[in-house]
């Protein structure tokens, strides 16, 4: 047996941490065990809309969960396969669960399986098992942000009075303190906390062709309306229009989750550069090792935040060029694409989302370095300042710091104000 066959045998090589270190962090978010929870919880939602509407009989009612529970479950390898006919998975879901409810010895069964899914169409499904996944995994990322910016916040207030060196294209420029340094990182976390909680999540409700024909046929004028507005309702989702080549909601996503991970990479390529030994004014805790070097603490959280913030934005370009290329009232492509890329982009953002939160727990600043790294520049580092007093004829001000005071005030002012709305929206919503 060659030695590939060998290794073939006894270690499962698909497992997705091979491919990107960390991703067990993100759990089942976006998984597609997680796709196919919120595909059954959408039809289920909109069987009881039918039955509570009196649109289809009180014997269509049937708790989809329980007769896959008798028939054995859905086979989701199986699933995936069946989705490659129709081009999306929701059409062998809807045909397995046909089956099931037909099969299941249940008196309701045969109607249940009659009135399954009526006026909808697949992307009307897809799409809202999308977001409901999409807002989990947003859940879960401002949950770390927000433990974040109160970590930041504090770290901002030790540390106002740490003075520096500040670079600009990576030189000595002028002084500065790491409290200010940190309160600009601090701002980047609370704007991607702010884009995320300004997302909105709406139903997509349109039916074949986005013009809800076939629930208006089984409903009445009347009756869609109102099932429009409780099918949402029932979901916690917006009402809305159909969105099927509109796609706005998924792009918005796409840019909030890049917002969230240009902060951490804005963070994580300081933490790189000031924490090479040249330097040495910062210092990554998780000290990563060497397969061959035993002397390197690697900073390994600070490269895995920074890995996703290179490959973000490209996830969230391929969302982009999707939206610009729907066309008719339902796309050939341009919709299909969008899935996966989604999903990776989510996931990877919350596996930075909980390596960020660690690299900010276990960041140690050697201020005695930044001093020491501020007096090696000696006169250069005031040579603005100089020339400013040579404007005015003015004596130089003392440490040249400017407004920095200021700054840091207005940085955890800030962080105060964020994390007092989060904890009174949270508050209100558990209501």
């Amino acid at each position: 047996m060659t030695a590939a066959g060998r290794i073939e045998g006894v270690v499962d090589l698909g497992s997705d941490g091979w491919w990107w270190p960390g991703d067990h962090r993100a759990g089942s978010l976006m998984a597609p065990a997680a796709l196919l929870r919120a595909a059954l919880r959408v039809e289920q939602t909109w069987l009881d809309a039918l039955v509570d509407a009196q649109v289809a009989p009180q014997e269509a009612g049937a708790d989809l969960a329980a007769v896959l529970e008798l028939s054995g479950g859905l086979d989701q390898a199986a699933l995936g396969v069946a989705s490659e006919a129709g081009g999306n998975p929701v059409m062998p879901l809807v045909a397995a669960l046909r089956a099931s409810l037909r099969e299941s010895g249940q008196e309701h069964g045969p109607q249940a399986a009659r009135w399954l899914h009526r006026g909808l169409t697949s992307q009307d499904v897809l799409d809202t098992a999308v977001l409901l996944c999409a807002r989990e995994g947003v859940e879960a990322v401002r949950s770390e942000l927000r433990a974040q910016v109160e970590r930041l916040a504090v770290l901002v207030e030790e540390h106002r009075g740490t003075t520096m060196v500040a670079r600009t294209l990576t030189q000595p420029a002028v002084p500065t303190t790491f409290g200010a340094k940190a309160a600009g990182w601090l701002h980047g976390l609370i704007d991607a906390d702010e884009a995320l909680a300004a997302l909105r999540w709406p139903v997509q409700f349109g039916g074949a062709a986005g013009t809800l024909s076939a629930v208006v046929e089984l409903a009445g004028v009347d009756g869609a309306r109102a099932l429009r507005s409780s099918f949402a309702a029932a979901l916690d989702l917006d009402p809305s229009a159909p969105w099927h080549t509109r796609r706005t909601p998924v792009t918005r996503l796409g840019d909030a989750a890049v917002t969230a991970t240009d902060a951490w990479g804005r963070i994580a390529n300081d933490v790189l550069a000031l924490g090479r030994p040249e330097i040495g004014e910062l210092r990554d805790g998780s000290a990563g090792g060497s397969s061959t070097m035993p002397h390197k603490a690697n900073p390994t959280l600070a490269v895995l935040v920074r890995r996703t913030a290179l490959s973000a934005p490209q996830l969230t370009a391929t969302l982009h060029l999707a939206a610009a290329e729907q066309v008719d009232e339902r796309a050939d492509g341009g919709w299909h694409v969008e899935w996966q890329t989604l999903a990776l982009l989510l996931r990877r953002t919350a596996v930075a989302a909980s390596q960020a939160s660690d690299l900010l727990r276990g960041l140690r600043v050697e201020a005695a370095h930044m001093a020491a790294r501020l007096h090696d520049t000696g006169a250069d580092v005031l040579a603005e300042q100089e020339s400013m007093t040579g404007l005015t004829g003015r004596p130089a001000g003392g440490t040249y710091l400017g407004l920095v005071d200021d700054l840091v005030d207005e940085a955890t002012s800030r962080a105060t104000d964020h994390l007092t709305k989060s904890t009174q929206k949270t508050a209100q919503e558990d209501l």
